[in-house]
């Protein structure tokens, strides 16, 4: 476990690409939506105006990040990769001050090894560009056509576009762009990114040495939990991967998913194990990042959530010129959304599939003026604990974040420091 942190620290994020399964997609979205996630009262909706619109949405289905090793490994070609026509849009990629895009040492560390067929570990395939396009049209239509909130066609004062600096982010934001305004745009699309040591969009193991620190001892203590190193054990054995090799649940379930998201072959024994491979990728990541323990989350998700409630204050302010935007987009990663749901209290042990969007609207009550919440998480509306509504009331909503955000000083101090944070 040690040398796989070690080369997660490396890459920026333990791990900033997990898998996950299409069948687990469909079945999260066939089902009916749960007691604690209401659907929309059209009534309701009606008495409030809409501001603002955030996403947060995971990239579409890749490559994996590297083969299961001893077993028998998928052909993953250059040809699962080709961009389709109607995803194109003219983008640039810069730093945040829309200078040169900044160096990214996460993606160099995927093309430094090529997976089996000839395709770079991490990669952003056509089956995950159309996926993005189809949450594009998703968007479309809620705030397009049936709701006309943003512009038909792209235009740079409404929209801000933000990724990790990975390749597979860069190329989902601008899939879903394409699909959202169909290829129209009044003007180049810039996509902002930051370099690995400031990143937000991710829990930053290569830029916080306590967040490193903490996941190690972590990652350390996976061997010792009797459930997790037995079942692997098991695992192992039943695949036939020699007891030497360091392979751990998130990372068996990763190439399984992105093999089945494809339909390329899965090692035939892996079938009987599939259920208990999720459970305990989930419980892994549970472990890792420790919901019930508030620095964790702070030093994972701290400052992203931090920078969401500033963009609706500075919309309500209207002091800036963040305030004429409509729409900001955050093209992140599963052990981004994992971490805020945790945050948000809606976790639901169920790796977020590919595309899964997370959705926070800011409204104005239309007689008083109060400013209001609303959070849909794949499409469905979700009520937050400490919330007296879906249409959370905006103190209610910061208060229910209050024990996890953090600004860029306390988190850069906590960051520094080598022990625990004060609770």
């Amino acid at each position: 476990m040690s040398k796989f942190l070690t080369k997660a620290g490396l890459l920026g994020s333990a791990s900033v690409a997990l898998g996950s399964m299409l069948w687990s997609q469909q079945k999260t979205e066939s089902e009916p939506v749960a007691s604690n996630s209401p659907s929309s009262d059209p009534n309701l909706s009606t008495a409030y105006e809409l501001k603002l619109v955030q996403v947060l949405f995971r990239h579409g289905a890749r490559t994996p990040l590297k083969s299961i090793p001893d077993v028998l490994e998928a052909q993953w070609v250059p040809s699962l990769l080709e961009p389709p026509p109607h995803t194109h849009m003219n983008y640039v990629v810069t730093d945040l001050q829309g200078g040169p895009r900044p160096p990214s040492v996460v993606e160099d560390g995927y093309r430094k090894n090529i997976l089996s067929g000839g395709s770079f570990p991490g990669q952003l395939t056509t089956m995950g560009m159309q996926q993005l396009y189809e949450l594009g049209e998703r968007l479309r239509k809620r705030y397009v056509e049936e709701k006309p909130f943003l512009s038909n066609t792209y235009i740079p004062t409404e929209v801000y576009v933000r990724s990790s600096n990975i390749v597979r982010t860069i190329e989902s934001a601008k899939c879903l762009l394409a699909g959202l305004f169909q290829q129209k745009q009044t003007a180049t699309v810039s996509i902002l990114t930051t370099d690995a040591e400031s990143e937000i969009l991710y829990p930053n193991f290569h830029g916080c040495k306590l967040l490193k620190i903490l996941s190690g001892h972590r990652w350390a203590e996976l061997s010792t939990l009797p459930g997790i190193a037995a079942d692997l054990q098991r695992i192992q054995s039943a695949l036939g991967i020699a007891a030497h090799r360091h392979v751990d649940f998130v990372f068996i379930r990763d190439d399984m998913v992105a093999r089945e998201t494809h339909g390329l072959p899965c090692p035939p024994a892996l079938t009987s194990w599939r259920n208990k491979v999720e459970q305990r990728a989930v419980d892994v990541m549970c472990h890792i990042y420790q919901p019930s323990k508030r620095e964790n989350l702070q030093l994972c998700v701290g400052p992203l959530l931090h920078q969401l409630l500033d963009n609706m204050e500075k919309k309500l302010q209207g002091s800036s010129s963040a305030s004429t935007r409509k729409l900001f987009l955050y093209s992140v990663h599963d052990t981004t959304l994992i971490p805020c749901l945790m945050a948000l209290g809606l976790f639901d042990m169920r790796w977020p599939p590919y595309a899964a969007d997370l959705t926070l609207e800011l409204h104005q009550n239309r007689q008083t003026s109060e400013p209001f919440v609303k959070v849909t998480y794949l499409g469905q509306d979700q009520l937050i604990p400490g919330c007296s509504g879906v249409y959370c009331p905006l103190q209610e909503f910061k208060q229910a974040l209050s024990g996890y955000t953090l600004t860029s000083d306390p988190y850069r101090s906590l960051c520094n420091s080598t022990g625990l944070p004060e609770p």
